[in-house]
């Protein structure tokens, strides 16, 4: 079963299509976790959620500011128990079957993290990056999302951009990364010419800058936490 966590920010507009596209592509049994911010913040997103009764809807007690979209995965993880979670967003499209192509792929290979298609980003496009990810539980439990426990799943001392680098990265240094080209999720982003800018992606490109500075720092903070991780088990 899956647990697909789509952390929530504005485009109300956007979550029946949405929820009713992964009811439609979707074929392993699953739920959609919505996780919204208070609704003061952001009152017609939360009311549009809410009125889906198949889905869930958590509230993050937070303003949406810093880290907000890893902060709502990691509250998504801790509300859910399925085996299986995908780290999903309001402006994407799945297509028929996109599932079981990611699930075969992680019974072949025996990895925790699997990359999906997004049909945009040209790392992804060759196999190499993941901009929305499905893994298991279990990978999180023993590995933790991030090398340093900045974040349960993406790390949290990112604005927003890159934290999906890291969480890859990380995961191909553990030996844990598989990509699964069948397995379409296509990313709607204005970088693509697939969508116009909205106040969502103005907030998630305020800091891009500092964020890539940033990631390139912690690069090393990975790379020694993954060594001594391995050492300790040697």
């Amino acid at each position: 079963m899956i647990a697909l966590l789509v952390p929530v920010l504005g485009r109300a507009h956007q979550i029946q299509p949405l929820f009713e596209n992964i009811s439609a592509a979707t074929q392993t049994d699953h739920r959609v976790i919505f996780i919204c911010s208070p609704a003061r913040f952001d009152k017609e997103a939360v009311a549009a959620c809410r009125a889906i009764k198949e889905a869930v809807t958590l509230k993050a007690s937070w303003k949406p500011g810093r880290a907000d979209y890893a902060m709502k995965l990691g509250l998504g993880f801790h509300g859910t128990d399925e085996p299986w979670l995908f780290q999903g967003a309001t402006d994407l499209v799945f297509y028929a079957g996109w599932d079981l192509s990611a699930l075969a792929v992680a019974r072949q290979t025996n990895c925790g993290v699997i990359g999906t298609n997004d049909l945009g980003n040209p790392l992804v496009k060759r196999g190499r990056h993941s901009t929305h990810t499905l893994f298991s539980r279990e990978y999180i439990e023993q590995y933790g999302g991030t090398a340093d426990g900045s974040g349960v799943i993406f790390s949290e001392a990112y604005d927003h951009q890159w934290t999906d680098s890291e969480f890859i990265e990380t995961a191909t240094l553990r030996r844990q990364f598989a990509f699964a080209r069948r397995s379409v999720v296509e990313h709607l982003h204005p970088h693509w010419g697939k969508a116009e800018m909205d106040e969502t992606y103005e907030k998630a490109h305020r800091a891009t800058s500092n964020d890539q500075k940033l990631f390139v720092r912690r690069r090393a903070v990975v790379m020694r936490g993954e060594s001594k991780r391995k050492r300790s088990k040697a």
